[in-house]
């Protein structure tokens, strides 16, 4: 015989869900009778319901075949106030009404059950209800009780660790634990423990999901006597985080069709339909010809509200993006003419709509956004934000189901260290963890997205745990390490075509991190991903650092000359950055300015950075270059980077201009692309200019040892690569006073550090290292020799360790 242990009803009245009491609705109001007839439908011969503290729902289904009376009981734990729930099978209106009198107290309702004998078992027992429960509460209970359930609606591990805890009692053990709590268990053999299965469901859609089975059995007390004599089996599906949310949903939309009488409408539209199916579980198909005739004109006008783009308001939006999506779904329109099936069938397609509909959505708010952030457009700004963050109340239930199985699985930890059962201590401190770095650019040409692809070299070398998520709607094939997902839509930065900002697939990359199990998010731009890195951070409850590597506010005043979007990016970049655990930061200048901006300074870290000191060398100097590029008997000035105007190259032209009046032989190398680069070579037209574009790799190598001096007049950069690949190839470099770069060189040791902006200052200096060839080569030998401490093997280790130390911190 079957029967599932733990449902719910109508008549549960005391929410077990935090959400629940948010969205102000009991945790289940569905009609027993329905319960009753979907339990016997899933093949249940017993059927009972288990509310909270009531019996009112199992008593209008008592007088069925096979049906009885059962409930759960809220107790507590008298010393601390620790709330627990019991489920007791088969009482009767009088036991129900003692129970009530005595659950205050754990001990009192045990008592009282085993004196009358009433079947119970602890629900959910490793899973905390209203506060956490501790070794000491579980110890207490292994004393207590001699039934467990294994619970249908949590993270399947808790039942996987429950099982292990279980069998792993002994006689000696449940001795030592009388002594240390001072409980005589109330029932002989306390070490041989029984297990019930239950599916823990609040709306209906999993019911018998995880259930009881005794075979053998031939009635109810048949069934009851085989639990107790440990003949019980629990059979089911685990659940899962989109199951859990599901049944959140479920939740929701029953109530408020309740409450709005929706039933008036579902006739009418094709999306209530498929609610209908999926979300309360109605498997009869709708039929008629006025319901045709209703659905066809409610597509019509909602196709088109769409081609005119008049839905603007986030509820238009989703109401017509779902309906253009399930009208174009065969699998959806599939479900919502023929019924869904089993609704297990079910959380899987859920999963894929919410995440489509919300994606489509978001695209549509965020292209409103930086349209009216380049347009200058503030109030209409704010309200796109305002109404793009709304729409991530959507994902609510998704939120929650994530965040309450990370912390089940945390707890089972927990448990497994205390109890020594082999699972493991969880990823904290002494263990490598599990760092998934987010970004917005991997496979581009820039610093950040080159520092990235060493790190994650580096990390596959050394062992480490390190995974690197991006969006990149290209075909290139991830290598290993990298988990790309293809985005959801992109916007293109006028002033800077190169780089996408591409909206990420929120959902998938939640789920992915989940599975994963990492234990701590690094974001490494503040762009979309890396909102999606925040977000994930807080719904997982671990710990997000972040790297500052680009000035943004000041790009952004070079690239649009406008002061008040600098402010409005400093104001978003302090707000995103202040949200981290800890910052790091490439340089003390950018340290500095982030905490004058108003970022705590205990989150500031700088961490080390390095480069390939092998790629770059003096020896990679290749004549064959020399001559390709007409530099023969020339003396080769050279800047690498973006060709772009915030790079300050405006300042680089006149002052070369001026330069080759008084020193012809000298010539400019320019290796780069960007936006600046057709107006930087008609400024040049005529002099000793050369321009490669984009170049890598042992080329590029090979052009640094071929020069003799390096220029990097920028006043907007944090750090500066470039400026040590330029030193590890011996030459001697001219950097401002603005900036990181500057912190990577000996000032005249291993080059010059001139005011920034200033155009007499950083001529003065070109002429005077270019003047002296003897001191030029003595200052790129000193370069070579600072640089080679700096391998960015040794570096990467030190900021690995940034991250050890940070999971220790909150492990303790």
């Amino acid at each position: 015989m079957k029967a599932d242990l733990h449902v719910h009803s109508r008549f549960s009245t005391r929410p077990s869900l935090w959400v629940l009491q948010k969205l102000g609705c009991p945790e289940s109001f569905t009609d027993p009778r329905h319960l009753y007839q979907t339990a016997k439908e899933r093949g249940m011969a017993l059927v009972t319901i288990t509310d909270h503290n009531t019996i009112a729902g199992a008593l209008e289904i008592a007088h069925l075949p096979d049906a009885f009376v059962s409930e759960e009981v809220t107790t507590y734990f008298p010393e601390d106030g620790c709330k627990v729930h019991v489920l007791a099978y088969r009482i009767t209106e009088k036991q129900h009404e003692e129970v009530q009198r005595v659950r205050e107290n754990i001990f009192d309702l045990v008592a009282l059950l085993n004196q009358e004998r009433i079947l119970h078992a602890m629900a959910h027992p490793l899973c905390s209800v209203n506060a956490p429960l501790t070794l000491d509460h579980l110890e207490k209970s292994l004393l207590l009780f001699k039934n467990f359930e294994l619970n249908g609606a949590r993270d399947d591990r808790l039942n996987q660790l429950l099982i292990g805890l279980l069998s792993s009692l002994t006689r000696k053990e449940m001795e030592r634990l009388a002594d240390k709590q001072e409980i005589e268990p109330p029932f002989p053999e306390p070490w041989s423990k029984n297990v019930v299965g239950g599916s823990d469901d609040h709306s209906s859609l999993n019911i018998a999901r995880t259930h009881t089975e005794v075979k053998g059995a031939r009635n109810l007390g048949d069934f009851l006597a085989g639990i107790a004599d440990h003949r019980a089996h629990v059979s089911g599906r685990a659940s899962t985080p989109e199951t859990f949310a599901h049944n959140l949903y479920g939740i929701a939309y029953q109530f408020y069709r309740d409450r709005v009488e929706l039933d008036r409408y579902v006739h009418r539209e094709i999306l209530l339909q498929f609610f209908e199916r999926v979300l309360r579980g109605r498997q009869q198909p709708e039929t008629g010809v006025l319901r045709r005739i209703y659905t066809f004109w409610n597509h019509r006008k909602l196709s088109k509200a769409k081609q005119d783009g008049t839905a603007h308001r986030l509820h238009q939006l989703f109401r017509v993006v779902s309906h253009d999506h399930i009208w174009h779904d065969p699998d959806l329109m599939a479900i919502v003419r023929n019924g869904n099936g089993h609704p297990a069938a079910t959380e899987g397609k859920w999963f894929d709509f919410v995440n489509t509909v919300t994606n489509r959505i978001l695209l549509q708010f965020g292209n409103r956004i930086f349209d009216h952030l380049a347009g200058g457009n503030v109030f209409d700004l704010f309200h796109c934000i305002g109404s793009a963050c709304a729409l991530y109340s959507l994902l609510a239930p998704y939120f929650v189901s994530y965040s309450l199985f990370t912390q089940d699985r945390r707890s089972a930890q927990e448990i497994a260290r205390s109890f020594a059962l082999g699972l493991g201590p969880p990823n904290r401190g002494g263990r490598t963890p599990h760092v998934v770095h987010f970004t917005d650019t991997f496979h581009e040409v820039n610093g950040v997205a080159l520092t990235l692809r060493q790190q994650l070299q580096a990390a596959l070398e050394r062992g480490k745990n390190l995974t690197v998520v991006t969006c990149d709607p290209s075909e290139k094939a991830a290598p290993e390490g990298v988990r790309n997902f293809r985005p959801v839509g992109s916007y293109l930065l006028p002033e800077y075509p190169e780089l996408k900002l591409c909206y990420p697939p929120f959902l998938e990359i939640l789920r992915y991190c989940y599975e994963v199990g990492c234990t701590h998010v690094h974001s490494a731009t503040p762009g979309p991903v890396g909102l999606a890195a925040l977000a994930i951070s807080l719904i997982l409850k671990v710990p997000c650092s972040g790297t500052y590597h680009t000035a943004l506010p000041q790009y952004a005043r070079y690239l649009t000359g406008d002061g008040l979007i600098e402010e409005l990016m400093w104001k978003y970049v302090i707000w995103y950055y202040g949200r981290m655990d800890f910052i790091l930061v490439p340089s003390l200048s950018t340290g500095r300015e982030l905490v004058e901006r108003g970022i705590d300074p205990a989150k500031v870290r700088q961490y080390p950075r390095g480069i390939d000191v092998e790629a770059f060398h003096p020896a990679k100097r290749s004549r064959i270059l020399e001559y390709r590029l007409g530099l023969r008997g020339r003396f080769r000035l050279l800047y690498v980077g973006r060709v772009s105007k915030e790079k300050n190259l405006e300042l680089l032209v006149r002052v070369f201009k001026r330069l080759i009046h008084s020193m012809p032989e000298v010539t400019l190398i320019v290796v780069g692309d960007g936006p600046y680069l057709a107006e930087m070579k008609e400024a040049l037209e005529g002099t000793p200019a050369v321009f490669t574009g984009y170049v890598y790799g042992e080329d590029l190598a090979a052009i640094y040892a071929a020069c003799d001096l390096f220029v990097f007049p920028s006043t907007t950069d944090t750090f500066g690569n470039v400026v040590l690949e330029a030193q590890a190839s011996g030459l001697p470099v001219i950097v401002t006073d603005s900036g990181g770069p500057q912190e990577n060189v000996l000032p005249d040791e291993t080059g010059m550090v001139v005011p920034a902006g200033d155009e007499e200052a950083l001529l003065a200096a070109i002429q005077k290292l270019a003047s002296d060839r003897a001191a030029l080569k003595a200052m790129g030998t000193r370069a070579r020799r600072y640089v080679e401490g700096r391998s960015f093997g040794r570096c990467f280790e030190e900021t690995w360790r940034l991250y050890q130390g940070e999971e220790a911190a909150v492990a303790s």
